[in-house]
């Protein structure tokens, strides 16, 4: 795959990255994505091909918690979609998970939300 876009180039890493990370029912993948206005994160299982645990900035339950600012854009968004994510993950009894960047740096709103999970408490 030749990288001609910016775009192309996180295909290229999150495909590569993937072939290293995987979620398993004893630790599944948290998943990270983002675009210039959302975040959005899922705990996966790939084995069982199923999600287990979501938040999304795009959710009105999630965007009821907005305050001071924050919005799915930036980081004070993500820190909250990152403590809902870690929430309703241990609701279900996941302790322990993966992190996948996606492809994104783990700079800004990608390590806010996963530093949010880490206080939240998951384990990775």
């Amino acid at each position: 795959m030749r990288v001609k876009t910016k775009k192309d180039r996180r295909t290229r890493v999150r495909l590569r990255q993937r072939q290293r990370v995987s979620g398993t029912p004893e630790r599944p993948r948290l998943a990270v994505s983002r675009s210039l206005a959302h975040i959005s994160a899922q705990v996966i299982d790939d084995r069982a091909g199923r999600t287990i645990a979501s938040a999304s900035s795009t959710e009105p339950a999630v965007k009821g918690r907005f305050d001071n600012g924050a919005q799915g854009g930036n980081m004070a968004g993500a820190r909250i979609v990152g403590a809902i994510v870690a929430e309703r993950a241990l609701k279900e009894g996941v302790t322990r998970v993966v992190f996948d960047r996606g492809g994104f740096l783990y700079h800004g709103r990608v390590r806010s939300v996963a530093e949010a999970a880490r206080k939240g408490g998951l384990e990775f």
